[in-house]
């Protein structure tokens, strides 16, 4: 369907009511390839963190949200925690921060409206200004409630002890010595929170489940890859990408028979085999179906509807070089 003409003509209809992305963020549709569920099981039988690798739209973070949802019955709190690497992240950030610029200004105006350091007019302890973070979080919520209730957010309090998801992402972002620098802390999964001096550690029997992400932008070192299960998540093939856009898309076999969606995947696999600066990935592919089942005609010879598919393509293409090269290829791709 065209609501936008682009030639001044306004449309009085109904844009589409769409939640941008369902497809990809429902745990309940994710499809785990065999060796990817082995390397899970191991990682959890183990208790070690398991380091996921593979290109951009391959499912990396969205295992830990599948994860989540299938151990929901078995105890796992229903919050994954998850923490964004920066290229400013420090090992610190993983388990909490500390607002010293906030503690200083608060002291300096206690001290010039002439507040002692017990006074009741405002906070004082460097404990007020710490906030705790994802692996922190999960650490905390192993230990009883008595215990942790005073250092967690209202959202989590009373809930331990539980075992939770911790999600740290894009690792290969942070600066080198990060990854050094958690050696200990992952593997013990404690902490100690230096401006205050305490302490603290994960019950092994409500122990974190720990998974991390790297697009391989850098090599991360030998001594931490030691401590991780790894696996490296591959482009799937033809037969688990039309299963992996059944299970996300089921409408889709209202469109288009099982015949059909091959040769609509196979095209996308004939995208990718192109000298392409940016391949689509899973993602886009769900996507792209989409927009397909709009534009194509089942009933009419893919061949005659290359406009249609010329139409399709922004969803896949990233720049104007890769844009030109499947549309220059679109003809052999078709026949």
């Amino acid at each position: 369907m065209n609501y936008y003409q682009g030639n001044g003509e306004q449309y009085a209809g109904k844009l589409p009511n769409i939640q941008s992305g369902a497809e990809n963020s429902d745990p309940g549709k994710y499809v785990a390839e065999p060796g990817l569920r082995d390397a899970v099981n191991v990682a959890l039988n183990l208790g070690m963190p398991l380091l996921l690798t593979g290109d951009p739209g391959t499912g990396k973070t969205q295992l830990a949200y599948s994860l989540g949802y299938e151990l929901a019955k078995a105890g796992v709190f229903p919050q994954i925690f998850k923490f964004n690497t920066k290229t400013t992240s420090v090992a610190r950030d993983l388990f909490y921060r500390y607002d010293s610029l906030g503690h200083f200004r608060d002291v300096q105006l206690s001290r010039m409206e002439g507040a002692g350091p017990g006074d009741p007019a405002g906070k004082s302890s460097a404990a007020d200004y710490i906030s705790f973070e994802a692996l922190g979080l999960a650490i905390l919520l192993s230990l009883p409630a008595k215990e942790a209730d005073p250092y967690l957010p209202d959202s989590c309090k009373g809930q331990g002890p539980v075992r939770s998801i911790v999600l740290i992402d894009e690792i290969d972002k942070a600066p080198r010595d990060l990854p050094n620098d958690v050696l200990h802390e992952l593997e013990n999964l404690s902490f100690t929170v230096r401006e205050t001096g305490i302490s603290f550690k994960a019950d092994p029997a409500c122990r974190p489940i720990v998974i991390m992400t790297s697009n391989s932008e850098k090599n991360l070192p030998d001594a931490f890859l030691r401590r991780c299960v790894f696996y490296h998540i591959d482009f799937p093939n033809p037969e688990l990408l039309q299963k992996i856009v059944v299970q996300r898309i089921p409408e889709v076999r209202n469109v288009f028979s099982d015949s059909l969606l091959d040769k609509i995947i196979a095209h996308f696999v004939a995208i990718r085999k192109k000298e392409l600066r940016k391949k689509p990935a899973t993602a886009e592919l769900l996507a792209w179906i989409h927009v397909l089942t709009q534009k194509i005609d089942p009933r009419k010879d893919l061949a005659s509807q290359i406009q249609a598919w010329i139409e399709s393509y922004p969803v896949l293409a990233k720049n104007k070089e890769d844009m030109d090269t499947m549309v220059k290829s679109i003809g052999e791709r078709l026949n």
